[in-house]
């Protein structure tokens, strides 16, 4: 073989090589490890420990005076009411009095509306009961028509029920939800022949509480029912594991 053959040979072998290595190259760069995405979800019923109720008396009189005395009067049967009813004074709360003025429209012979005048005073007053003794303030709160007989004019609201030991919970549902998704990985890496590998990410959904039983929807900001005493609380968790 001439020098020239020789150096050809050599030349198309180089050519040939540099074509596996960058083909291989090219293939283990363009290769990706296998990825499992999982939601898991937590989720627990739990009755509510601590309830607050809101209401409000009012009393009308053309002196403010008047109307002040009676005020005290109502504030005195409520007090009296909540005390027989074994409410502890350290569970309740009375705002400050709002004052307004009552006016009535005036018109002349026509029927035209010609302006106002005034016709005494409104006073209201709000007071709050906050306490851990859910059944009882919840029976109270329905019991309130008791106040009505003596002449007290009230306004009640709903009770609205909370949990105090939510941040507790708020962590059981974390470990339920991803103890879930752990579980549902490990099933599809066993079902496509695969192992389960590293954990690469995980990401925490929203907690959501809502009425046990309702129909209320979730939220994108996480709903947060204060209207039911026995509630549900749900968190998912989305794990994204390594393939081996």
């Amino acid at each position: 073989m001439t020098k020239n053959n020789l150096n050809a040979v050599i030349f198309a072998v180089a050519i040939v090589l540099s074509a596996v290595f960058l083909g291989r190259a090219y293939v283990n760069r363009s290769k990706k490890d296998g990825e499992i995405s999982v939601t898991g979800l937590g989720k627990k019923d739990f009755t509510s420990d601590l309830i607050i109720w809101d209401a409000t008396f009012v009393e009308e009189a053309y002196e403010l005076k008047d109307a002040y005395r009676r005020l005290k009067q109502a504030k005195q049967l409520i007090e009296k009411y909540l005390a027989n009813k074994g409410v502890p004074d350290s569970q309740i709360v009375f705002e400050a009095v709002d004052v307004a003025k009552n006016t009535r429209r005036l018109y002349n012979e026509r029927g035209n509306y010609v302006g106002e005048e005034f016709s005494g005073y409104r006073l209201r007053q709000q007071f709050t009961i906050e306490s851990e003794e859910v059944e009882k303030i919840e029976q109270l709160s329905r019991e309130i028509t008791d106040l009505l007989n003596q002449g007290v004019t009230l306004y009640s609201e709903s009770p609205r029920y909370y949990y105090t030991k939510l941040a507790d919970l708020k962590i059981e549902m974390i470990s339920k939800a991803t103890e879930d998704a752990r579980v549902r990985a490990e099933k599809i890496a066993e079902n496509s022949g695969g192992n389960l590998g590293q954990l690469k990410s995980a990401k925490m959904g929203v907690f959501q509480i809502t009425g046990q039983n309702s129909n209320e929807n979730y939220s994108w900001g996480g709903a947060f029912n204060t209207s039911s005493k026995n509630k549900t609380a749900s968190i998912t968790m989305k794990l994204i594991y390594q393939i081996k």
